[in-house]
């Protein structure tokens, strides 16, 4: 029924879609409190509370595009996508060290994998939905040429560091929360938030260059300019250093478009079996955020990783 759905959405122009979105975004603030208070609080903590209805009609359009980015042909998705600072891209590939793309819940961050995948083969990591009825839908839809699925598992590392040793690239989502043991806490807006290591094991263990990514959306459903950023953070010696590092680097593309980041993703949970951050810091932060998803059923549908 949801596959159904999709398709007949994706007939309809992006202009369309995101006009829609905008609408839908409005209506789940307002009839959502958990939704609503998330996002309040997580803009007012990165200091950007001046984009919050910008920030309302962004997340709907993240949500009405994914028929479009999904169920679409992939050449009509893709003549919606211009390039900026493909070069830098390309001298990292020629150098056959692999390269790690990290792109973050910001702007059409499902469009950013296709694109790279039009140019050179590439492997990313996701995290299979829960709901067997979502799975036709999500890998599916993301499976296509050149762009191969590992995941999240130790059967999808050994699969992402091989890619790596080839001199092929492979993208992840820094910012998603990662399962028990494969995270550390680290700082993200000025609280604690568990943050993946998975990229800088990866970069440690192989060489290959760190270069941030993500697909700013055009307004008036003009389509997506694709940007690459290198990575000038030091990484440092130990998990936590690298850990903060990246959410730091993360911090700064976010700062491009603060409208576009999907703020009401629940990026401060504490995951099952894992001690707050008051443990691991000395008693330094007891603010952990909950394990609640309550109101970010739809970011679950979207995460690669």
């Amino acid at each position: 029924m949801l596959v159904t759905l999709f398709r007949f959405l994706s007939i309809f122009p992006l202009s369309v879609l995101h006009f829609a979105g905008s609408s839908l975004g409005w209506m789940v603030y307002l009839l959502s409190a958990s939704y609503r208070r998330r996002m309040q609080e997580n803009m007012a903590r990165a200091g950007v509370s001046g984009h919050l209805h910008a920030a309302v009609r962004e997340a709907g359009k993240n949500i009405l595009e994914l028929p479009f980015i999904w169920c679409a042909r992939p050449e009509r998705v893709l003549r919606t996508a211009s390039v900026e600072n493909w070069a830098l891209v390309q001298a990292a590939l020629d150098a056959k060290k692999g390269v790690i793309f990290l792109t973050p819940h910001l702007g059409c961050f499902e469009i950013v994998a296709q694109f790279i995948a039009t140019r050179t083969k590439l492997t990313v990591l996701y995290r299979p939905p829960r709901k067997d009825a979502l799975k036709p839908l999500i890998e599916g839809a993301r499976a296509r040429d050149n762009l191969l699925l590992a995941a999240a598992n130790l059967s999808g590392v050994r699969m992402m560091a091989k890619a790596l040793k080839k001199g092929e690239p492979i993208g992840l989502l820094p910012d998603q929360v990662p399962q028990e043991g494969e995270g550390v806490w680290a700082d993200f807006f000025g609280k604690q938030a568990y943050t993946m290591t998975l990229s800088a094991k990866l970069h440690s263990m192989t060489g290959a260059p760190i270069i941030l990514t993500y697909a700013e959306r055009l307004p008036l459903g003009r389509g997506y300019v694709v940007r690459f950023v290198p990575f000038e953070e030091e990484l440092g010696s130990d998990a936590t250093q690298q850990a903060t590092a990246i959410n730091r680097a993360m911090e700064k593309l976010i700062a491009q478009t603060p409208a576009q980041y999907f703020w009401s993703y629940n990026r401060y949970k504490k995951p099952d079996g894992v001690d707050g951050p008051e443990s691991s810091n000395n008693g330094n932060n007891s603010n952990n955020g909950n394990n609640s998803d309550d109101g970010n059923n739809t970011a679950s549908t979207q995460e690669q990783a």
